[in-house]
């Protein structure tokens, strides 16, 4: 039914505006009117003075509330990540599976195709961070699953969940030019990440068409004055845009600060979220701001995207309009294929993060 959302401190993406009002229908954002210029047949929702902001989006998380995706491929663990990215303001995500058996991947992308059949919301697909990664930089990766990619493997990964698999993490410098050609015509987003690549393979792999990287400074090969590595091609790329870690573990802030002003709009955050697990192929455990791998790898965050555009404002230094902007438009640009969301705009999905003066979530309507 028609709906208008008035009282509200609206951040529509470019700044905010007070004494408007949002109107929807059939999920679709319609019109931004004054808020006495609302038309007749809608039905009013008073958000109560608060801020009225596009809701999160979330490219990488590999479970949430207690369970991991990769030890339960099903309903019930969608569901509970669904849950936990709610609560930290985000709409939609996309659920990820590290380094793992072919096995756990078939039976993560009929997880995925029946959560959608059963009318599951916010799940944007699935995520394969691996296995075509270096083994130099497998991180928390289990080793034995790693592998080079080959057409025939990808076919069938793509016959079997091509409809699923919308993002994969490869290492640019073990895919061969046919591989990447593959890659770019079959996933959403192809992005380059647990690499080992020099500058110039890093170079090659963004002439070919990956536009993307993966937690930005982490598993990848750094930036130093006689090789700039993975981080420099980044940088250096005008093209290229890549997600980062923004919880002070992961990615020191003042790293984080740097990265900001080299490449602006071309940042954005992701969770890296995983969720605490004695058993399966991926063992977390919780230890104050982070989780590791019981030989003490560090092997995930605890953050929220609400806490990551906290820290981007309160320990990067990030303005909270663009902090807001790095959670929701900028890995919405990445879906512009597939689907309008990340800004409030006409046209757009009508998906709202509702959050107090503190920037604590009260809720998101989606």
């Amino acid at each position: 039914m028609p709906t208008a959302y008035t009282n509200a401190r609206i951040f529509t993406g470019e700044g905010f505006e007070e004494g408007k009002a949002v109107l929807t229908d059939m999920g679709i954002i319609t019109e931004i009117v004054n808020d006495d210029s609302i038309p007749g047949g809608y039905t009013t929702i008073d958000i109560g003075g608060h801020y009225l902001a596009p809701a999160f989006i979330d490219l990488q998380i590999y479970g949430g509330n207690g369970r991991m995706f990769s030890d339960n491929p099903d309903h019930e663990t969608l569901e509970s990540t669904r849950n936990y990215c709610l609560g930290g303001g985000a709409s939609h995500f996309m659920i990820t599976l590290a380094t793992n058996s072919m096995d756990t991947f078939l039976k993560g992308i009929e997880a995925v195709r029946s959560y959608w059949k059963s009318g599951g919301e916010g799940l944007l697909g699935l995520h394969l961070e691996g296995p075509y990664i270096n083994p130099v930089k497998k991180g928390a990766h289990i080793a034995e699953y790693i592998k080079k990619p080959t057409l025939d493997e990808l076919k069938m990964l793509m016959d079997k969940g091509g409809d699923v698999i919308k993002m994969i993490t490869v290492a640019p410098e073990v895919c061969s030019d046919e591989v990447i050609d593959f890659l770019l015509q079959h996933v959403t987003i192809v992005s380059a990440g647990h690499t080992n690549a020099t500058y110039s393979e890093a170079q090659s792999g963004f002439g070919k068409g990956i536009m993307a990287a993966t937690h930005l400074f982490n598993a990848m090969t750094g930036l130093q004055h006689r090789e700039p590595g993975v981080v420099g091609a980044i940088f250096n790329d005008p093209n290229v845009v890549s997600s980062i870690v923004c919880d002070g573990v992961h990615v020191d802030f003042a790293a984080a600060r740097i990265a900001k002003k080299v490449m602006g709009e071309r940042l954005f955050y992701i969770t890296d979220a995983v969720a605490e697990s004695k058993t399966g192929s991926y063992q977390h455990i919780f230890k104050k701001d982070r989780y590791t791998l019981p030989d003490g790898t560090l092997s995930g965050s605890c953050l929220t995207m609400m806490k990551s555009v906290k820290n981007g404002i309160g320990k990067v230094g990030i303005a909270p309009e663009e902090s807001l902007r790095m959670a929701a438009e900028y890995p919405g640009n990445l879906l512009a294929r597939d689907m309008q969301i990340g800004k409030i705009e006409v046209h757009y999905t009508a998906n709202f993060v509702v959050f107090d003066d503190a920037f604590n979530v009260i809720k998101v309507i989606s």
